[in-house]
């Protein structure tokens, strides 16, 4: 019997034992085409030969080297490739272990070096589940259910969900600028605003994109009140949309990044990176962890980067998802069950409805449990679990993805 928490709830019935590239393998030998990637992990497929070599031979030198006690090489190499693909200016790498301590070190760093208090988040984000993390994270009620009072100084504004307000998209992104200067105006003084925190291309709410005219608005309004703009790239970065960083398709630079999920191909490792001068702002120690920056984490790392440059990975997804949304497009016309495809690269959301506009969970949970049992994994997300995500490795083939492509058609035909 097992003794694992019933509140670790998995969305399959799969117990997986091995994993190769685009496949998992339970004891049996049944596989599933993995189309989760470990909520976008996995980004170079599962056990990539090259990554599992680095790491089996950096666990036989140096396993654990505490980075607030001593500095290894794998982390002093990582933050100087790291650095080669950020943007202009962002020189400082500070690393965690998840996702939400990364974005917890963000609003530090941004309270810190500012002097301010208040953090604007924007409705329908997904930042984590610790407490400031929890604070800023709209995507589902159940992240801050039984978890308040949560911290204080957050204010919401809106996204640009042109889908879900049945609103032209240069008009709702007007009305959201509108209201976020509203919310400057009413609620949040712009001189006691430390930073904006906002993932370019929304994950758990189901991969909206912002537009290049919003995410404009937001630089626009942190440059002229000396605000910090926070990109949360830890599901939309490291190659997942076809740019290296999502915020790339909006030719918006950040004062800050927050990268984990692909970053070390499902070794836990989190980064936040900045400028010298902002890091030189924040107070000693307030940076570290126990095991943040892993020597074997950062040799994974390393790996990955060396697997998406080596195999062009990037403009791999960016191919790639086109080929997937023609495909997902051309069962729109056929389904009306699918309401809107978005997102970008190889990351896109599928809307499932019962009529326009009419989220349909239901359906969306019987089209994934229908693929798991002939041979795919997938994941939903949405307020109301209603968006079937495709979130493949980076690595996937063109014949995984027209294998995809038709299992996800039968299973809308016979659900």
């Amino acid at each position: 019997m097992s003794h694992l928490s019933p509140l670790l709830v998995q969305s399959s019935g799969i117990c997986a034992e091995r994993g190769e590239g685009s496949w998992l393998y339970d004891h049996d030998g049944n596989r599933w085409l993995d189309f989760t990637s470990g909520i976008g992990v996995t980004a170079t497929g599962h056990c990539h030969p090259k990554v599992v070599a680095a790491a089996q031979e950096q666990v036989a030198k140096l396993v654990h080297a505490q980075y607030a006690t001593v500095t290894h090489p794998n982390m002093l190499a990582l933050t100087d490739r790291l650095y080669n693909h950020l943007p202009q200016g962002l020189d400082a790498v500070a690393f965690s272990n998840s996702g939400s301590e990364s974005v917890e070190a963000a609003v530090r760093l941004a309270r810190q070096a500012t002097g301010r208090t208040n953090l604007i988040a924007f409705r329908g984000g997904f930042h984590g589940r610790t407490l400031a993390a929890a604070s800023l994270t709209t995507s589902t009620s159940k992240v801050r259910t039984g978890w308040q009072p949560l911290m204080a100084g957050v204010s919401i504004a809106p996204f640009p969900h042109a889908y879900r307000y049945n609103q032209d998209m240069d008009e709702c992104v007007a009305a959201c600028l509108h209201e976020l200067d509203h919310i400057f105006a009413t609620e949040c003084n712009p001189a006691d605003t430390a930073a904006m925190i906002i993932e370019p291309v929304q994950g758990e709410y189901g991969y909206y994109p912002a537009t290049e005219a919003f995410m404009k608005g937001l630089r626009e309004r942190c440059d002229k009140h000396g605000i910090l703009l926070i990109a949360d790239e830890i599901q939309a970065g490291y190659g997942r949309t076809g740019k290296f960083w999502s915020h790339e398709h909006y030719g918006v630079k950040p004062d800050m990044i927050i990268t984990a999920k692909g970053l070390a191909s499902g070794y836990p490792l989190s980064a936040i990176a900045a400028s010298k001068e902002l890091m030189n702002h924040g107070y000693p120690g307030s940076q570290g962890g126990t095991y943040g920056a892993n020597a074997v984490a950062c040799a994974a790392a390393l790996a990955t980067l060396d697997v998406i440059e080596e195999e062009q990975l990037v403009a791999r997804a960016e191919k790639l998802g086109a080929q997937l949304r023609d495909h997902l497009e051309g069962l729109q016309k056929e389904h009306d069950c699918i309401d809107e495809i978005r997102g970008a690269g190889l990351m896109l959301g599928v809307e499932m409805v019962s009529a326009p506009h009419t989220p349909d969970g239901d359906r969306a949970a019987r089209i994934l449990k229908h693929c798991e049992q002939n041979g795919m994994l997938m994941l939903r997300c949405g307020s109301q679990g209603q968006v079937v995500r495709w979130l493949p490795p980076l690595t996937v083939t063109e014949a995984e993805i027209e294998q995809a492509v038709a299992l996800f058609e039968a299973a809308l035909k016979e659900t």
